[in-house]
């Protein structure tokens, strides 16, 4: 049971590293356009949202991992 807990960790591991790699690829082309943008509004406002929507799929997860690893208090 334990070289199968260690086997999954390290997958959880793996899938974590993917996971911010995924979101480096799908961030930069919205820094490259951000960058060639000259500062209009709107598309900066659009690229924001991108990038914003691209860290919670990745900082989410990596949150509710936390939570859920993290001994919960019983008050019974």
């Amino acid at each position: 049971m334990e070289n199968v807990a260690a086997l999954l960790s390290k997958f959880g591991a793996l899938l974590v590293v993917a996971n911010e790699v995924r979101g480096a690829v799908l961030t930069a082309p919205v820094l490259y356009t951000m960058w060639h943008t000259g500062g209009d509004a709107m598309r900066l406002w659009l690229c924001f949202c991108t990038v914003a929507g691209i860290a919670l799929s990745v900082v989410v997860p990596m949150w509710a991992m936390r939570r859920w690893r993290r001994p919960q208090m019983s008050w019974t």
